[in-house]
């Protein structure tokens, strides 16, 4: 009797602690959690943004920011709740949010902060005209690049030198742009840089800085943390004040549009909602000097919806070279003018993109200009390229109030250089002329 007991007692025993040691039991390997990835979900149009943000509520993905331009929503949400989205009835279309980048060649060295870059000199000053005053233009209606390293220098910075060196930078000299200034400097006429933000405080900038905005950081200023902004914006307007550098346009009304980090990367989610900030303040003209290799339908949609508004949108068209069909977003779209580099021997650089979508070609190669921290620097690549066409556009409508987007352009193409030793493919209808677009009636 007192052995059955004891059989007993240890087979309840056993019954009791059996779930506990079932939990103990390894259980094999834990499937990896599916990763998050951005997405932008453009909906129907009779969807509002309430059903909007249910639909993506009820997937449980993780909501960034609206897009109103493009009627999207962006989201994280694993492959899966992606896959999911595109057959909910309410969405249009599910696309992932690709990154961009500056447009500087050898951006890994020269497009991110470096730390005590070294001086370097200014070049030879060229005679600057004083301009007269310029008539007003009213503004129109409201995945990791793996570029080709070349031999390149590295950027270099140094403190604004004195009232007596202020050069015209043999960029702004080869298009012509200072033969303008004795009719017009490209007085408010606004122009957005999306891009990595300016150097706010910058001598050579900051009385032609407007206003701005930070799509990565609301809450934050647009300052520059990369440099690569602050010298497309002194390409385009730095301010003819006896110091530093003078821009092609030196009295546009710049705005810092920041999209881009420290490192020179943004999403296409962010350059879109700076195309819609751009078009919500009236801006006359939009510089892109960044890319991705992606198609993304809801960038091409808000890049048209710029133009509809009056913009004219100016774009790099990459450094993807030297083959054809190289051309990247948003240069790619028929809606914006597409800028190929040239340097001072109006030679094309191996790296410059090249293709049917190029409009125009522009000085791009060893580019001296404004940069973080007060300083200069000078840099290579399609992003500077395009600023010269930008600041060309501020000039042309300075001079033809009224002109409409395609107006701008034919009157830029139409006015170019041809470059004999260069290809359509490479050199669009030419290298822009400033003085002839903006001067011819």
């Amino acid at each position: 009797m007192p052995g059955q007991t004891l059989s007993v007692l240890l087979l309840l025993f056993l019954l009791i602690a059996q779930p506990v040691w079932a939990l103990t039991v390894p259980s094999g390997p834990q499937l990896p959690k599916p990763e998050a990835k951005r997405f932008i979900v453009t909906f129907k149009k009779q969807v509002d943004v309430p059903d909007q943000e249910r639909t993506l509520g009820r997937l449980s993905a993780r909501r960034i920011k609206r897009l109103a331009l493009v009627n999207a929503q962006v989201a994280e949400m694993t492959t899966s709740q992606a896959a999911s989205l595109r057959t909910n009835p309410a969405v249009f279309r599910v696309e992932e949010d690709a990154q961009a980048f500056v447009l500087c060649h050898k951006w890994w060295q020269r497009c991110r902060p470096s730390p005590s870059p070294s001086p370097t000199p200014s070049p030879s000053p060229s005679p600057i005209p004083t301009p007269s005053p310029s008539p007003s233009t009213s503004p129109s209606p409201s995945p990791t690049p793996t570029p080709s390293p070349s031999p390149s220098p590295s950027p270099s910075s140094s403190p604004a030198p004195s009232p007596s060196t202020q050069p015209v930078p043999w960029g702004v000299d080869r298009i012509d742009a200072e033969k303008v200034w004795t009719t017009s400097a490209a007085d408010s006429i606004k122009v957005a840089v999306i891009d990595t933000g300016f150097d706010l405080d910058h001598p050579d900038l900051a009385a032609n800085i407007k206003g701005g905005t930070n799509t990565i950081n609301p809450a934050a200023t647009a300052e520059d943390d990369n440099g690569h902004g602050s010298h497309v914006a002194g390409i385009i307007a730095a301010v003819n004040n006896s110091i530093g550098v003078v821009g092609v346009g030196h009295q546009v009304d710049l705005y810092a549009v920041k999209v881009l980090n420290r490192n020179g990367y943004g999403y296409v989610s962010d350059i879109i909602e700076g195309i819609e900030w751009s078009i919500a303040n009236n801006m006359n003209i939009i510089n892109m000097s960044l890319g991705t290799s992606s198609d993304i339908q809801s960038f091409h949609d808000a890049v048209i919806a710029a133009k509809a508004a009056g913009i004219t949108v100016v774009a790099a068209a990459g450094n993807s070279g030297p083959g054809d069909n190289t051309v990247i977003y948003p240069a790619k779209y028929a809606e914006s003018i597409a800028v190929s580099a040239v340097d001072s021997t109006d030679g094309q650089p191996y790296w410059s993109s090249r293709g049917p979508e190029v409009d125009l070609a522009a000085p791009g190669v060893s580019i001296y200009s404004t940069y973080k921290g007060n300083g200069y620097t000078i840099m290579s690549g399609t992003s500077m390229a395009s600023p010269h066409v930008a600041g060309s556009a501020a000039l042309v409508l300075s001079t033809h109030p009224g002109f409409s987007p395609d107006q701008i352009q034919a009157k830029l193409q139409l006015t170019a250089d041809n470059l004999l030793l260069l290809s359509a493919n490479q050199e669009g209808s030419g290298l822009v002329d400033a003085e002839e677009a903006a001067l011819t009636p």
